[in-house]
């Protein structure tokens, strides 16, 4: 879908483009879902991409050549799935890998569009940097399957990087969460995939270390057109609490508005997906009210401070409305990867890569950080999250 720029975004680009005369070209392309119900969030994403690139000026200087920056905004969904595809996320690898002006690779939304994408733009020596995926695997070893993230380096060669928290991090803090609101047991659904499955798991591993019961562990079809049938089961398991791990994609509104139909009084959980708008569409305001709760990796937009709250106020002015919860991680995503690039030296991928892979003390929007050795990056903080008068409402920082 093409989304027509405001105006003042449009005309700052276009005169950074003419500025400088720059002959040369540097490519940057995202590869996210835009297709489909995650739409939204993505074209938050993707505006925050283009904020970093105009408050560039449209051109950069790398090695004392001046080039002209191009930013693509590549659906890695289809119209048949409805979300990513593995078949279009593959293309969309090939066809950066086979554009030499190319330098880095923004994506991907999905953790299973990742596992897709990584060994082939590793092959070829090209940065990835993603702004939303979350499952441990991509990076570290001993926590994902058995083989990862061994399979998505050639020669052991670390080309991927993130600058969200993973989430080992966040199934930690959030079962931490659901112990101290006096949960003693808490029944954990999944939706199959890659991502909620994951950070399904990870909450049960860390709700039983804590003590806490878990009452039953089932997947569910995240395009059922409702979960009636589970209700009964919550409700006769005793759980005072309810985690999804899954996305608005795959249900999350939908069991939020079963729930509260049913007159379940046990509240919902769920991770960083639950945190955006689509959510509010999916499950009306009575169904969430003070009775969701959302973890996710740094703090919401009216939390943020210093650069932070620079970016929300960009965003604001630019696009008259507010960041979805990843805008700011695609933005920062953009903004370092300029400053990867000036510090490269050269147009030149292994060169950006290694640039990358030096990043120390990022003082960016999110804080000060640095990438890793796996590509992770240092930033822990975490927020839990609710739902009041129709908007997320910040509750407490976890994990400290």
């Amino acid at each position: 879908m093409l989304r027509r720029l405001p105006p003042a975004l449009a005309a700052l680009l276009l005169l950074a483009a003419s500025a400088g005369h720059a002959a040369e070209n540097i490519t940057l392309v995202s590869s996210l879902p835009r297709t489909g119900s995650a739409n939204v969030q993505t074209t938050s994403l993707v505006n925050g991409i283009r904020l970093a690139i105009a408050e560039a000026g449209g051109t950069i200087t790398v090695g004392g050549t001046a080039y002209t920056l191009t930013y693509l905004d590549w659906d890695d969904a289809s119209p048949e799935a409805g979300h990513w595809d593995p078949a279009v996320e593959i293309a969309n690898a090939n066809k950066a890998i086979n554009d030499p002006d190319v330098m880095v690779y923004i994506g991907t939304y999905n953790s299973g569009a990742a596992k897709v994408a990584m060994l082939p733009l590793n092959q070829a020596g090209l940065a990835m940097v993603s702004p939303a995926n979350t499952w441990p695997g991509l990076t570290k070893p001993g926590v994902g399957e058995a083989n990862e993230p061994e399979c998505y380096r050639d020669h052991g060669r670390v080309t991927y990087f993130r600058v969200v928290p993973a989430d080992d991090i966040q199934g930690q803090v959030g079962a931490q969460w659901a112990k101290e609101l006096g949960a003693a047991s808490v029944f954990v659904l999944h939706d199959r995939e890659l991502y909620g499955l994951g950070i399904a798991k990870m909450f049960r591993l860390n709700a039983e270390k804590l003590g806490v019961r878990v009452a039953g562990f089932e997947g569910i079809d995240g395009k059922a057109a409702n979960f009636r049938p589970l209700i009964n089961k919550i409700r006769q398991s005793g759980a005072q609490l309810v985690y999804f791990g899954g996305t608005t994609e795959t249900g999350a509104g939908q069991l939020a508005k079963d729930l509260f139909n049913a007159g379940v009084q046990a509240k919902l959980m769920g991770p960083d997906a639950f945190f955006n708008k689509a959510l509010m569409a999916g499950a009306g305001d009575k169904a969430l009210e003070e009775r969701v709760l959302v973890t996710f990796g740094g703090l919401p937009p009216e939390q943020q401070t210093g650069k932070g709250k620079a970016f929300v106020d960009a965003y604001r002015a630019a696009y008259h409305g507010e960041p979805e919860g990843y805008a700011i991680y695609a933005y920062e995503s953009a903004k370092v990867v300029l400053a990867a690039l000036a510090k490269a030296g050269k147009k030149d991928r292994a060169a950006v890569v290694a640039a990358l892979a030096g990043m120390k003390d990022y003082d960016g929007a999110l804080g000060t950080w640095s990438f890793d050795a796996n590509g992770d990056t240092t930033l822990m903080v975490m927020s839990g999250n609710t739902v009041r008068a129709g908007q997320f409402a910040f509750v407490k920082l976890l994990g400290k």
